[in-house]
């Protein structure tokens, strides 16, 4: 079952998520579903538990090989850093130019109860930045400068309003 995705202005996107204490029979449906709501349209890269309104600390992800799911992920290491524009599903139609680091070393804990360390690096890595910051209540917006933060709000008010009309 598809979860609906949350979108700025909707609180639970600006806080900080708690550590999966216990993999029990709820987190695993939570992953399931998560799996299908990012599988559901082509293109989606990556989806944080945040975004379907869910404060644990884990997230989703598909780089063409199927739904992964990392849980309690921390960048442990990282180098480099390449600006790129990065697009996301809680602000849709919105893309933005972010600095991230190049390559990044993400410690986590795989649905199987493993503990292991994953070495990323290009989108990979951008990907896994990007969702880590949902886990802290961070946004896209938050990581540009004011002006481009500026014109991205504007652009997302206007496809906002865009939807709101009716059709004529």
């Amino acid at each position: 079952m598809a979860l609906r995705i949350r979108t700025l202005g909707d609180p639970v996107l600006r806080e900080k998520s708690r550590t999966v204490e216990e993999f029990d029979a709820e987190a695993k449906e939570l992953i399931s579903e998560m799996a299908d709501t990012l599988c559901e349209k082509p293109g989606r890269a990556g989806l944080a538990a945040p975004q379907v309104g869910v404060l644990k600390r884990l997230f989703v992800y598909d780089l063409g090989y199927g739904p992964r799911c990392l849980i309690n992920p921390e960048i442990v290491a990282a180098q480099g850093e390449q600006p790129n524009e990065e697009g996301c599903l809680s602000l849709p139609g919105i893309y933005i130019t972010v600095p991230r680091f190049e390559r990044v070393r993400v410690r986590c804990t795989t649905p199987s109860g493993h503990n292991v360390v994953i070495e990323a690096e290009d989108f990979p890595a951008r990907l896994m930045q990007h969702e880590c910051d949902h886990l802290d209540g961070v946004l896209i917006i938050d990581r540009c400068d004011d002006e481009e933060r500026k014109r991205a709000l504007e652009e997302y008010q206007e496809l906002e309003m865009k939807k709101a009309l009716p059709d004529a």
